[in-house]
Parts: structure tokens; sequence; C-alpha cells
């Protein structure tokens, strides 16, 4: 059993949200719950009468009740959610409307907005006025090529608030990126900044823009938010206009909440399009709604009084979960440009200036900050910061043990994980439980999760395929042009039928926690033996040389071999030394079978403009194989340093 490293007292576990949720359904069933464990397994064995007292918990607001919380729950896919109840999600998440802060926005640069909740449902009245006057209806896409700033969130609340579904990308995807995605389903209205800044640099979205409206004609307006600059010039876009020109101007206006089907849709999410054209993932309203206040308000122990950050762009799923804390009256802080501008301590200067009390961010941020040797405990004081929440990749044990040495102690560390896929986790925090170091808490409430190993049986303390045995509502409705379901089918449901198969390669410990390994279609099998690549990571993130790295199954001879990229520290050679060093480390953590085969120096590391890295893409490349969309890439030029490399010639 890996270390505790942290564990709430009685008094603070006593306070969470979970516990006042165990206690809830103990009064509910005539239980006696008193362990996160049990409340579990409850909930997976009792899947409607969950989500039920979800709903209710929660107070989900609705103008029709539901006939019944769940319909064919034996179809994966297939299952319905609250059949019969109408609701919006827009207007759950302005249920508040009073002068507490719902919105702290903070640039780069140090400057700061506030928003509060009354503000927030004005200038939402406001603009979802002007969007049904130029006849934006229910089932229309409105899209976003934004930035992480209010008007953002503005324009999705007012768009679900008439039924109109969501999408978004952050603005440094390339053309070819947002058509990729945004052309496949026809948006009527967009929205976008005249620019974004970054690393202390202000990039001009305008010229971007003009390149995608001339491949999507369905746009029939285009309205600018100016950003970096106060008065941008637009007259180069056709059916421009400015956002103030194009708000209402009237005071005290009511919305006009739609009333819709549970399962009406909310989101387009799109997977990452290494491979191909990305996907279209259509998420339901009611389903997001719910998951996410779950996830939130018991798995993260979100409370009205919180301050909650999380590092994101507009294209990643974290920027709708972030969100979604507007549904419990929490503040919400928009962080906008590099992370290490001007200096690494960037975000925790925001964090202890603003009084964060939860904050989100990427394993990959937390390695940077602690190769880079910056201790925030040794520069800010963090008082108000309860918990740290991780994702995007498997949190390696180096970057526990830096959270609780150079962050702060006394804090519940959550690595959690899920997917776009469901705009969710399958395993989150549990604020009512004890920090292992390298593992998730816990499956969150109502997933059934297990892993499955080589024989398709469910195996614990044995690493084995994700899966997930029940329905959830947050599960897409449909893909997009996809009429007969079968691009919905072989993602998830083609190697165990009415079973949901995410490709991740995982661990269940014997504590109730998750340990991640990695994508398992990038899993590595030398010799046959199925090793996940972060296992490799993790102990090559703890040697200071090495910046970043990146590893790959080569098929070799029959066989495969790994091969271990390593990009090197300023001053650092990969000399024999430190190639014995680094095989040393590998070998004496893990097993023989671990170590690279070979071990090669590059100059950089592929990375998905999420933070993901692109294992498969390299793994193509070494092959021969093309790579022909590298528009989802926060660095394709990268992909050019793994062609043609001599030592990894099969001749």
């Amino acid at each position: 059993m890996n270390e505790m490293l942290w564990q709430p007292s009685r008094i603070r576990m006593e306070e969470t949200n979970m516990f006042r949720f165990m206690n809830f359904i103990n009064k509910r069933y005539d239980l006696d719950f008193s362990l996160y464990g049990e409340l579990w397994e409850w909930s997976i064995e009792n899947t409607p009468s969950l989500w039920e007292s979800l709903w209710d918990f929660f107070d989900i607001i609705h103008s029709t009740p539901y006939d019944e919380v769940l319909v064919d729950g034996d179809k994966m896919p297939g299952a319905r959610w609250f059949t019969g109840a109408r609701l919006n999600f827009a207007e759950n998440l302005l249920r508040y409307r009073d002068d507490r802060t719902a919105i702290t926005s903070w640039s780069e640069n140090g400057a700061r907005k506030d928003l509060t909740y009354a503000q927030l449902y004005d200038r939402v009245a406001r603009l979802a006025r002007a969007m049904r006057d130029m006849g934006i209806k229910k089932d229309d896409r409105v899209v976003g090529f934004m930035p992480n700033i209010p008007e953002t969130i503005i324009a999705m609340l007012a768009a679900a608030s008439i039924g109109a579904t969501w999408s978004s990308c952050s603005p440094d995807f390339g053309i070819k990126g947002v058509l990729d995605r945004f052309g496949q389903i026809d948006p009527k209205l967009i929205f976008t900044a005249n620019g974004y800044s970054y690393n202390g640099k202000n990039f001009n979205s305008l010229e971007q823009i003009s390149g995608i409206l001339k491949e999507l004609p369905s746009i029939e307006k285009v309205v600018v938010i100016p950003y970096t600059d106060d008065s941008p010039d637009i007259g180069s876009i056709e059916n421009g206009i400015l956002f103030d020109d194009f708000i209402s101007s009237e005071d005290n206006l009511d919305i006009e909440f739609e009333q819709l089907p549970f399962d009406h849709p909310l989101y387009i999410m799109y997977s990452s399009g290494t491979t191909g054209l990305p996907k279209c993932m259509v998420q339901s309203a009611g389903g997001i709604l719910i998951h996410h206040m779950k996830e939130l308000a018991l798995h993260t122990d979100l409370k009205r009084e919180d301050r909650i950050f999380y590092f994101t762009t507009c294209g990643w799923m974290m920027w709708n979960w972030l969100t979604s804390s507007l549904s419990l009256g929490a503040n919400i802080v928009l962080f906008d440009g590099s992370p290490f501008y001007p200096d690494p301590g960037a975000l925790f200067k925001m964090a202890d200036k603003i009084g964060v009390t939860i904050f989100g961010t990427s394993a990959k941020y937390l390695s940077a900050l602690n190769k880079a040797g910056f201790k925030p405990a040794e520069e800010f004081e963090l008082s108000s910061l309860r918990a740290i929440l991780s994702t995007g990749s498997p949190l390696s044990v180096t970057e526990f043990d830096f959270v609780y040495e150079d962050i702060k102690k006394d804090l519940c560390l959550s690595s959690i994980a899920g997917g776009t896929d469901l705009n969710g986790c399958f395993a989150a925090g549990n604020p009512m439980g004890p920090v292992y170091r390298g593992e998730l808490q816990c499956r969150t409430l109502g997933m059934n999760v297990r892993a499955f190993g080589s024989s398709g049986q469910s195996v614990e303390n044995e690493q084995g395929e994700l899966v997930c045995l029940s329905p959830f509502p947050s599960m897409p409705i449909y893909f997009w042009d996809d009429k007969n379901g079968e691009k919905y089918h072989k993602a998830y449901f083609d190697v165990y039928p009415n079973i949901w198969r995410h490709g991740d390669y995982v661990m269940i410990t014997e504590t109730g926690g998750v340990i991640f390994y990695g994508r398992s279609d990038s899993t590595l099998n030398p010799g046959g033996v199925r090793i996940g690549t972060s296992e490799i990571y993790r102990q090559v993130d703890t040697i200071e040389e090495v910046e970043d790295s990146l590893v790959i199954g080569q098929d070799w001879k029959g066989d495969v071999r790994v091969i271990l990229f390593v990009k090197l520290r300023d001053g650092f050679d990969l000399n024999e030394e430190l190639t014995t060093k680094i095989k040393k480390t590998i070998r004496k953590n893990t097993t023989p079978r671990h170590v690279p085969a070979m071990i090669l120096p590059i100059a950089d590391i592929p990375y998905t403009i999420n933070m993901k890295k692109v294992e498969i893409a390299v793994h193509k490349i070494i092959h021969g194989k093309i790579v022909s969309n590298q528009e989802a890439l926060r660095n394709p030029e990268a992909l050019e340093l793994y062609k043609n490399i001599p030592e990894l010639s099969m001749d």
C-alpha cells in the first residue's frame, strides 16, 4: 500500500458536503453508512436511487417533474434519464442573483475584474434578448473562439437559456483545427475576442476569424469582444459587430428560460483529433448539470463561500466543468495567459491575492513547477487554500510529494481523471478520506468503474482496462453526423458489448483508490508484458537532469522494444553516465521489462493543446506512417524531430 500523505480531521470530515449527503442517504433509506466505500457500493447497486437522491439533494430547478429516473438502464448506449422532466441548464446556473461575486477574471498582466451574480444575470439576459432578436432558437449551434474571459461564459449561458447548443475552441487553435471542429456542426453565430495574450505578447484573432469565415458559410453574425484593444477595427470581418453594439441596451430584463427535456443537447465537445477528424460528442443539459453538481459539491467539496480556480482554456472540458460551479453559488476564477508569465509564481500569486480555496491545474504544470525549482510555500501564505486538483495526465508520486512539501501540508490533493467524452470524472477526490501517494482517492459515486484483466474479468491490485459497467447521465447522447450510431459504438463498446471501455490502463487498489498508467492504446507490450507509459514517466520525472520525456513502443523483430525520448534541461547532455542513471532508476523502482531498450535525446515533446503527450502520433511517425491531422497539437513542429532517426532504422 502507498504511504498516506494526508487525512482530514474528524471536524473537517464532518463539515464536508459528502458527509452531509451520506447522512441524507442514511436518513432517506434507513441506512447507517459511515465510510465513503460503503456509500459508493450502495450507489452502484442502486443507480436510480442515487441519481434521484442527487436530484433532490441539489434541488434541481425544473418546470415539469420526471416520470422515471432511468429507462432501459440495462442498455449502454440507450439508457434514458429523468424522462418527462423539463428544465433549463442556464436557469440552474443562474439560480443566485445577489451581490456576491460570481466571476473573478485575472489576466497574465495582473488585470482583475469581478462580476456579481446580479450583474451576470443582467448580462446574460441582455445577450439572450439580442440572440433571440437575430433569430437564434433552440437546436441552433452557437460557438466561441474565445479566451478564458467572462464574456465566454455569458455567451454560453445566453445560448443555453434559449436551448441553443454551445461549442468552443480556444484562440490558440489554428484555422484548420477550428474548421475541423466547427465546420462539422454548421454554427449560426460565433463569438470571438479581437485577440489574446500569452507570455507577454498579444496575438490577433481577427486574422484567423477571417480565414475561418471563408469556410463557414453557415455563420450569420460575428460578435467581437474588445480584449487586447479597446477599439478594434472589425471592418474586414463580414457580418461583424462589436459586443456592446450587439447586446441589448434594455435594463431589468427577465430571462426567458426555455423548458427543455433532460436530454436536450447542451454542449458539443471534441475528441483530440490527433488520429483523424475530431469526433463531435453531443452532451445533454440535464446529464451535464447533475453530473457536474455531484462532482463539484461532493467530490470537490465546493460550497457557496469558496473561490474555485482551474487553469484551463475554453477548448478543454475543464472549462465546462469549472463553469458549472455557478450552480452552487461559488466564486469561479478565470485566468487567461501563460502560467509562467512573468515568472513561475504567477498562478500562486493570483491565488494568494484572491484567496482561492480550490486550485485546479494539470499534472504537467505541477511537474514543470517542480522542475523549475519553484516552491510556492516559500513565497506565499496560501492561507485560504484547502484543496488542489490535478488532471490531464497521471500525477506522479514525485508531484504528490512536491505538493505536500513545497506548496502546503494541510490540504486535500485530489488527482482526478475521466474525459471529454463524459465531461467529468470516473475517479476523483474524496474530501472525507485520506490521500495516498500516487493514487486517485476514489471512484466517483454512481460510476461502476472496474479494471478488466486480459481475460475480460474484473481484477483488483492488478493492472487492467478501465471500464464502466453501468450507464451514467453525462454519457454523450449521440455523436454528430452519426445517424446509425456506428461512430459512438466503435468509440466505447466494440470490445466489451454493453460495457463502456474508456481506453485507460488502471489499477483499483486495496484502499479503494485508482492508479492510472496511461492510455491503453499506447500501452507497451515488450515480451507480451503490458506496461503503462506513466510507470516509466513516474521514474524519469524524479531525475533532475530531465525536463520532459516521451516513451513509445517500436515494433522490432517480432516483438516490441521500449524507446524513451528525453528532453534535457539546459546545461546537460545525454552521456553514458546519465543514460545509466536513468536506466538504473527505472529498473530499481519498476521491473527490468520497464527499462528502455534505447534512450534518445530530443529537443521537444509534442503535446495537444490541452497538454497531453501525443504518444500515438510519435508511434506512427517512427513506423513511417503519416500523421494527417496536426491542428490539435500545441507544437506540431515537434513531430518533425521524430522522423528518420538513424538509431530507430529498421534496416
